[in-house]
């Protein structure tokens, strides 16, 4: 049985839950909650071995990544769209269930722990990551998110977050706002990837089998009729940060049941807009990350009613 009062502190934070920049106050062991819909426990739609990751941090057998329900953004392009909806219900699942999980990936060889969409769960995070301590396990933690993060949350995983992988989605706010009902999401997002630039710098890593043990890696998606998007994302990395950092730069978009008809979104990335992005990323002086095939958009389309979405 895994409970006890350190595990109980770490959950306060979400009685008056003010953990993401929609600062929402909600008491969120209460029916009435917040932006996010979620409550006090762990919301979590799956728990499985995902080997479609960059190839450091999947490496040959996978991570064990623990995907949350709900999210404090609402990108109305979601690819996990079936457990990111704030509107709808998703069940919980008791703590000793999540870390029974957990460990049966990792008897299996897997040696990372990846929280996806973690921001409004921060708390359970912890507990998460204090319950494999007390059992003697001691993966790899990936933080990996949409970067919507108050800095102050990324100060306070410096010494117990092994990597970040974060999302560079706009450096347009009338974009983030219009997409993802986000309000200043590229001055948010920028001084929280700043931050984790700061403890992680732009080097990675790597044990004896080419996985990740500590770093960064920033993901962008390329949004179709968005190419000055992309480039302006790619600025602000080279700019601000380094053409050293490892980018993740991504061509799987492709338009969920949610935005059918809609004007931009409902086709898929054009070969012109994606190659448009790569001569960018070359004339900026990048050399380290990831590209996708133009065909990728066809293969990382997860279905969550399945035991392995990714199946």
């Amino acid at each position: 049985m895994i409970s006890g009062t350190s595990f109980d502190e770490l959950l306060n934070p979400l009685y008056n839950c003010t953990l993401c920049p929609r600062n929402c106050g909600a008491n969120r062991s209460s029916d009435k909650l917040g932006y996010c819909q979620s409550g006090a426990g762990f919301g979590i739609s799956s728990i499985l071995a995902h080997r479609g990751e960059e190839p450091v941090i999947s490496g040959t057998k996978g991570i064990c990544n623990i995907f949350f329900s709900h999210c404090n953004m609402q990108c109305i392009y979601c690819q996990n769209y079936q457990i990111s909806r704030n509107n709808r219900p998703h069940p919980e699942l008791p703590l000793e269930e999540v870390i029974r999980q957990i460990e049966i990936i990792l008897d299996k060889g897997i040696n990372a722990v990846g929280f996806v969409s973690p921001s409004h769960y921060l708390p359970q995070v912890r507990v998460i990551m204090k319950a494999l301590e007390s059992r003697g396990r001691n993966p790899v933690y990936v933080f990996n998110t949409n970067s919507y993060d108050r800095t102050a949350t990324i100060e306070s995983f410096e010494d117990s977050m092994s990597v970040y992988l974060p999302d560079l989605k706009y450096m347009d706010e009338a974009l983030a706002v219009e997409y993802s009902g986000a309000p200043d999401y590229p001055r948010i997002a920028t001084q929280a990837i700043k931050e984790m630039y700061r403890q992680k710098g732009p080097d990675i890593v790597l044990d004896e089998d080419g996985v990740i043990k500590s770093g960064l890696i920033i993901r962008h998606l390329v949004l179709p009729g968005h190419v000055e998007n992309s480039r302006e994302c790619l600025r602000f990395i080279a700019e601000e940060l380094s053409t050293s950092v490892h980018v993740s730069l991504m061509s799987q978009y492709y338009p969920t049941p949610m935005v059918v008809g809609h004007s931009e979104l409902d086709r898929y990335l054009l070969p012109e807009e994606y190659d448009a992005v790569l001569k960018v990323f070359d004339r900026l002086g990048f050399w380290r990350g990831w590209v996708q095939d133009l065909d990728s958009s066809y293969h990382y389309q997860p279905d969550f009613t399945k035991p392995d979405a990714f199946g």
